[in-house]
């Protein structure tokens, strides 16, 4: 054997070493359980194979925006108080189909320069326009709105990453679903329990803080007769606890608390579940050094007054301010361990922007993962041993040529989804049965022009040569117009679609590696031991 071919021979040998440690690493055993553990280690299977649950959410990324615009007729407001411009009211005159606007009525005309630079200074991302009866109208800028928009459902894919990741599924899908629909895709293969899952998923977590004013009212009528049919400004009614302090939530009840609050989920540094003085489960809180400031500076300045702990918008605690607080708080009520646990874990992955809606959910069994695993299986050896046949039957010796570069061009595949992390999808292993169809018809190429030269009176090795220089462009269009495809298919499908365009992709680039430099060097040393004259098999 020349030096040129026991090179490429040992490259050969160390490719397939290369992709053999890729499909097992190193097993704890060389025996069957040993390797087959080895395997399911290093190649992850999809949710349509492991079983698990598919979700696909939408995010109602409005409320971001009315959360945008809310901070900002506050923040309005102390503005015209703080620089003594006198208005009327501040108000969204519709929240629902236009978060974006806010309204301002009663400035007076002579204050109209002084809002102006108000907005232009400190709400650059508002345009304001001048209405009837000294009326104005600020609006979000289309550019600020998409923003939001599309921001929220970034945050809410990290959000619920977060929460995910801290629950122990492995291998989960969670990324944008659609264009432009503000759908998140979410697969979590493997989960026991979706229910729990889902309501994890689902609630915002979003801790308030906000002063009670009144109540609690046993109805919403008793609440506004209460009022004299007028809810004071600046307030609004929530659902929550009967009690205060410690009371079990038995019934509805609803209070009168304030609009704003004074510190939110986002001023929370730290949060964990535990125990009350009474062994009752409860969550403790601890807010950032600003959020604590803002406790301080609320809590003094009402003593005596009533605070109610708000979360997803449902008053859970209710207390009276004995004395100025800092930076630790407490949730109790009538939890169960596990509640504590999933309200601090909701609480320490960050509230979600926005509120979400299940659009579609599928839920495979692990059974009917093994039956897809069995049967895509069986489907892949069948097909690969009914070509490995045809190839010996119809190009006789150089058949085995073709099989060894089949069976060589599989471990490259598996080998790099173990090398990747890559997960395997049902539509991945149709990835991988094609692959073996692309990689016999190169070698078919290859053969039926080395075929051709031979009739033609070509020598062996002629006709060998002749026979890969002449397939070769035909080989490289048919691989790249297919991987040109895969690569679409990959930006614009899901994740099944996506397992489907990267096993395709790569068991192509595979192909032209045992197809052509593979299968020649096979060829190469059978040559060499060809005495002259002698015919090739093929």
């Amino acid at each position: 054997m020349n030096k040129n071919l026991l090179a490429k021979t040992i490259l050969i040998i160390a490719v397939l070493i290369v992709f053999m440690f890729g499909i097992f690493g190193i097993p704890k055993s060389f025996t069957p359980q040993g390797l087959v553990a080895a395997l399911q280690s290093r190649i992850h299977l999809g949710l349509d194979l492991k079983g698990g649950t598919h979700l696909i959410l939408q995010v109602q990324v409005n409320d971001a925006v009315n959360a945008d615009t809310d901070r900002t007729v506050e923040r309005l407001k102390e503005d015209l108080k703080g620089g003594n411009i006198a208005f009327g009211e501040i108000s969204k005159p519709d929240p629902q189909q236009r978060p974006e606007v806010v309204e301002i009525k009663g400035v007076p005309p002579e204050s109209a320069g002084e809002l102006r630079h108000i907005v232009s200074d400190r709400l650059p991302e508002y345009d304001l326009t001048s209405g009837a009866q000294n009326a104005w109208t600020l609006t979000m800028k289309p550019s600020v709105a998409t923003d939001t928009r599309k921001k929220a459902v970034q945050q809410a894919i990290e959000t619920i990453r977060n929460r995910i990741d801290q629950l122990g599924v492995s291998e989960p899908v969670i990324q944008e679903h659609g264009l432009g629909d503000y759908q998140i895709l979410v697969q979590l293969p493997g989960v026991d329990d979706p229910a729990r899952v889902k309501e994890i998923m689902q609630s915002t977590a979003m801790l308030e803080i906000r002063q009670a004013v009144g109540g609690p009212y046993p109805s919403e009528d008793a609440a506004m007769q209460a009022n004299n049919g007028v809810l004071p400004p600046d307030t609004v009614l929530m659902k929550g606890v009967t009690g205060g302090h410690g009371q079990d939530e038995q019934g509805e009840a609803y209070w009168l608390i304030s609009r704003t609050s004074a510190v939110s989920g986002g001023d929370l540094r730290s949060a964990d579940a535990g125990t009350d003085e009474n062994g009752r489960p409860d969550v403790n809180f601890t807010l950032t050094g600003e959020g604590g400031r803002r406790f301080a500076a609320f809590t003094g300045a009402h003593v005596n007054d009533k605070l109610a702990i708000v979360l997803d918008n449902r008053v859970k605690q209710v207390a009276t301010i004995q004395e100025q607080i800092h930076d630790q708080g407490r949730i109790s009520g009538a939890f169960t361990l596990q509640e504590t646990q999933d309200v601090a874990l909701t609480l320490r992955s960050g509230a979600l922007p926005a509120g979400i809606k299940y659009l579609q959910e599928v839920t495979v069994g692990p059974s009917l993962g093994a039956d897809s695993i069995r049967q895509g299986v069986r489907a892949a050896i069948i097909g690969m041993v009914a070509v490995m046949v045809f190839m010996l039957f119809y190009y006789h010796a150089a058949g085995i040529n073709a099989d060894l570069g089949l069976f060589l061009n599989l471990v490259i595949l598996l080998g790099f989804l173990g090398f990747s992390g890559a997960t395997l999808t049902l539509p991945g292993i149709a990835g991988v049965i094609l692959t073996v169809g692309m990689g016999v018809d190169s070698n078919v190429l290859i053969f039926e022009r080395i075929r051709e030269e031979l009739r033609h009176g070509k020598t062996p090795s002629s006709a060998v040569d002749q026979g890969f220089a002449h397939a070769w462009t035909t080989i490289i269009d048919t691989h790249v117009t297919t991987i040109v495809s895969a690569i679409i298919l990959f930006l614009f499908g899901t994740g099944p679609v996506k397992g489907f365009a990267v096993t395709l992709s790569f068991g192509l680039a595979a192909n032209l590696f045992t197809a052509v430099f593979v299968s020649r060097v096979i060829f190469e040393a059978i040559l060499n031991r060809h005495q002259r004259g002698e015919a090739l098999s093929i």
